[in-house]
């Protein structure tokens, strides 16, 4: 007796995932309105450049660190290999300081991202083994550990932009 989920179930729980980590909560695992790009559409220039500290990346970077990601995850599975060579250290070191344009450029550009991974999404009927799967899994709970560290960072900058006393 098989035990198997079809695909279109799985394609499915991983559609709601997706939705919830990126566009809108319902109620899988997140507090209304702490979606990626709800919580990306509160944030400004000034703190998506401030740090939390030396050794922490900002919140611009982590977002473009996001968007990468997903282009690599399509890559992998475009070329049906895990791609080797990325070089994952150039976000964490070329962003930082970004103004209102280049803010507004770099979630346009996570919005593509993501849109081209729901597009992929979509293609599952032609996934052949666990490479999509885990692509796909993998886009889905490396972006969810981003919007913590992004969520973790706004509530430091917005308490030390609070005035104190």
């Amino acid at each position: 007796m098989s035990n198997q989920i079809a695909i279109t179930e799985v394609a499915e729980g991983f559609r709601f995932a997706l939705t919830e980590t990126f566009e809108a909560v319902r109620g899988m695992y997140l507090d209304k309105g702490t979606s990626l790009f709800e919580t990306l559409a509160g944030i400004s220039a000034e703190q998506a450049s401030m740090p939390v500290s030396d050794s922490c990346a900002t919140i611009a970077a982590q977002v473009a660190h996001v968007g990468f990601y997903l282009d690599v995850m399509h890559e992998s599975l475009v070329t049906r290999t895990y791609v080797q060579g990325s070089d994952w250290e150039h976000i964490w070191k070329t962003i930082s300081t970004v103004d209102e344009v280049q803010w507004q450029t770099i979630v346009s550009d996570l919005r593509q991202s993501y849109d081209q991974t729901v597009a992929d999404l979509n293609q599952h009927a032609t996934w052949t083994d666990e490479h999509e799967l885990s692509c796909m899994l993998a886009s889905i709970v490396h972006t969810a550990y981003h919007l913590g560290e992004i969520r973790q960072a706004l509530c430091f900058i917005r308490y030390q932009q609070a005035p104190q006393g």
